[in-house]
């Protein structure tokens, strides 16, 4: 147990505090972050209610994910109750800005940056809290965006020889991508974003999601947090994680991803992949040790290598880190010192 003042929290009641037990995994003082074990996380949950049902809950997991409503309130709620303190301490610098000029300026959304590997649960993870703060006492109108809607499509990926790099940062329309944050963070009463299908594995044309103003929007991708050192008079100096008020990294260790990627694929080959217009059609004709093998070759010539050389280098750049543990669940939480 932690006994520095960085242990120390508000709690619920103005006037008292609460003293909490953090994880011995990182010394305390000598790390950007807290690190909380998934019980003293849970403890900051204070009264923030369970608002999702089983029901509901199982509509916003992801193939294969193991979440349930106990991982919900122990790891989520408090996440929820944090990032609803966030919002609202944002809103108050907000109005101490009007406050300032003499005159009111439009408020802008309070953007989440949610990254993380393949098969890691970034996408429940994404959808989880769109619907946790969608159902504060605010009802606030929380927006989630992919990234995947940015990929090139699959003809210029083709000319360019990415195909086998599709998820890789220079797949990506990055100028685009950027564009559509400068216009969120402009204020701009309308921005549209492309669409992904996962089961055609390419851009829909012609098809666009529009973002009206919500007053949070949540970004989920595979390289959010990414920002590469300008190399030239020309080279990008914004990047999208820039615009982040708040960042979250799902992590694991490598070797669980994997695992848990083979297990979705198998699943997929039982499912999606019977589907005659999915792009993936062929590997539904595969043996169960064919398709075992090809998961695993797929995993360490493409997004094993993404993660490593371009994903997990981006870690400790996010607000928050979700630890893992080999059966899917948060054993650990990591929050950046402020």
């Amino acid at each position: 147990m932690a006994g520095s003042n960085e242990s120390v929290f508000l709690h619920p009641r103005p006037g008292r505090y609460i003293d909490m037990h953090l994880s011995k995994t990182t010394p305390q003082g000598h790390s950007r972050f807290l690190t909380f074990s998934r019980e003293a996380w849970a403890s900051l949950r204070a009264s923030t209610p369970l608002t999702l049902s089983e029901e509901r809950l199982n509509a916003l997991r992801s193939l294969n994910d193991r979440i349930d409503l106990n991982e919900v309130e122990q790891v989520y709620l408090p996440l929820s109750r944090l990032l609803n303190l966030y919002v609202a301490a944002a809103q108050k610098l907000h109005t101490a800005t009007s406050t300032f000029l003499g005159h009111h300026t439009a408020q802008v959304p309070y953007i989440i940056g949610i990254a993380g590997s393949v098969a890691v649960g970034k996408s429940t993870t994404a959808r989880l809290l769109q619907a946790l703060l969608s159902d504060w006492p605010s009802r606030p109108r929380v927006d989630l965006i992919t990234t995947d809607g940015f990929l090139y499509p699959n003809r210029v990926l083709l000319e360019r020889d990415l195909m086998q790099r599709k998820g890789f940062p220079q797949s990506y329309n990055q100028r685009r991508l950027l564009q559509f944050m400068l216009d969120v963070k402009a204020g701009k009463p309308e921005v549209n974003a492309p669409i992904y299908s996962h089961l055609i594995y390419d851009i829909i044309p012609d098809r666009v999601q529009t973002i009206n103003q919500p007053d949070i929007l949540i970004v989920e991708g595979l390289n959010v947090l990414q920002a590469r050192r300008p190399t030239g008079r020309s080279a990008q100096r914004l990047f999208i994680s820039d615009f982040f008020d708040f960042s979250i990294y799902v992590d694991a260790e490598e070797c669980d991803v994997e695992q848990w990627y083979v297990e979705r694929f198998l699943t997929l080959r039982e499912t999606a992949f019977r589907d005659p217009s999915s792009f993936f059609t062929r590997y539904a004709r595969l043996s169960e040790q064919e398709a075992i093998a090809t998961a695993h070759d797929i995993w360490q010539q493409i997004n094993g290598l993404n993660l490593r050389e371009n994903i997990r280098p981006t870690r400790e750049r996010a607000h928050l880190i979700l630890r893992k543990g080999r059966k899917h669940a948060v054993e650990e939480v990591r929050l950046r010192k402020i």
